[in-house]
């Protein structure tokens, strides 16, 4: 039988994982157990299943009670020749386990009251006029044992059910913590690799860039002596050798950005009174947010004293973001900066009121080389996360399109912090 039993189950299996890829094409296949339980779970958990297994509590004390009084009508008229006393447990327990241990208590003594009552007008006669009272409290504190019993199995049963869902979330919260992290490793490996590679292209280029930079201040040179002895206007070349110069400047400032992030700088973290810090580094910024008609707003948390960092790249990191928040505000806004203290944890957050970012956007924010500027690297942002990893923490994006960008760097603390 149990062959059978196991057979018919691998068959229904089979059946639900062919639905399941059917329906699903190519997602994996063991998510067909899943889907498996969640089909159970739909039926156990639809309405009229629910409605029959699990009334509400009102409905329950009333089918139980009219149950009880059913059995010692029964009981009755039997005249105790069947021996229903045993069958008072079933609503009890019912009771019990639906509603709470009071209904059950209360089932316990009206199922007692019962079969005294049906005991007194029936027609036995025993040796002894106490003998009813005596069988009556025997039965109360049978029902009552099996009412703390039961009341206590439910208890542990819900704590039981508790636990485990703590858990199952604790590990749920491990298992993408982890996944985040080898993500995270296999793009800090490619990013070395590419790192490498663009640190000596880089190189290669900025010498030649040099030389071709000094070069143009030679032609300008000569070129102004040789408008000085000529009617020609010199309009014309000036701006040719500026537009010239610029886009030098602009290859050299990538060249810079390429190095600055294959050539990232080992830490050197000491103890840095984080609030302070920044206050002191943002005093320098006011003009350039007053130029720009940024608004700045700061909230620094108290309980917020020391962390450990790399002060300057720790400023490298927020001077990107607020340099984002900046450009993705160009008519202007509000910029919020504050810190918090999450238990063992700082948190460095940066709001603006700019255009925000789109879903698709947020998913693709940190990756190197990717940018929605028309003169960019795409490293800023993945700069900022390469130094907050080296920290031990992460950077979250929160953003909605025309609502604005808030960013937030999480860094650990020490114990003495």
């Amino acid at each position: 039988m149990s062959h059978q039993f196991v057979a018919g189950r691998q068959q229904l299996d089979a059946l639900v994982r062919a639905i399941f890829v059917r329906r699903w094409g190519n997602a994996r296949t063991n998510n067909a157990s899943t889907c498996h339980i969640i089909v159970e779970q739909n039926i156990l958990t639809s309405k009229p299943m629910r409605l029959l297994f699990f009334p509400p509590k009102p409905a329950t004390m009333v089918l139980a009670l009219l149950l009880t009084l059913f059995i010692g009508f029964l009981d009755y008229i039997t005249g105790r020749d069947l021996a229903l006393s045993a069958f008072y447990l079933a609503p009890i327990c019912w009771g019990t386990w639906t509603v709470g241990r009071k209904t059950g208590v209360l089932l316990a003594t009206i199922s007692t009251a019962a079969w005294f009552i049906g005991d007194a007008l029936s027609d036995h006669v025993y040796r002894h006029p106490l003998t009813p009272y005596w069988n009556a409290l025997m039965l109360e504190i049978l029902f009552l044992v099996v009412v703390c019993l039961l009341s206590a199995f439910q208890t542990a049963h819900y704590y039981l059910e508790e636990t485990v869902q703590r858990r199952t979330e604790a590990l749920q919260k491990e298992i993408a913590e982890r996944k985040r992290l080898e993500v995270a490793k296999l793009q800090a490996e490619r990013l070395a690799t590419v790192g490498t590679m663009a640190a000596q292209v880089a190189h290669e280029v900025r010498n030649p860039l040099g030389s071709v930079t000094l070069n143009l201040d030679l032609i300008q040179k000569e070129f102004e002596r040789l408008v000085g002895n000529c009617s020609h206007p010199p309009d014309e070349g000036r701006a040719l050798v500026n537009d010239m110069r610029i886009e030098i400047q602009r290859i050299q400032r990538v060249i810079e950005d390429y190095l600055q992030f294959a050539r990232l700088p080992k830490l050197r973290q000491q103890s840095i009174v984080l609030n302070e810090f920044l206050g002191q580094k943002l005093g320098f910024l006011h003009t350039e947010f007053k130029q720009g008609n940024v608004n700045l707003r700061t909230h620094f948390d108290p309980a917020l004293t020391t962390i450990n960092a790399d002060a300057e790249q720790l400023w490298q990191a927020l001077l990107n973001l607020i340099r984002n928040s900046r450009e993705a505000m160009p008519d202007g806004g509000d910029l919020t900066i504050g810190t918090w203290r999450d238990g063992q944890r700082a948190l460095l957050r940066v709001t603006d009121t700019g255009k925000g970012m789109t879903a698709e956007q947020q998913l693709r924010v940190f990756a190197p080389f990717f940018t929605t500027k028309k003169s960019g690297t795409g490293l800023g942002l993945a700069l900022v996360q390469q130094i907050v990893t080296e920290h031990g923490g992460h950077v979250e994006c929160e953003s909605a399109s025309g609502r604005g960008s808030t960013f937030t760097i999480v860094l650990p603390l020490g114990e003495k912090s």
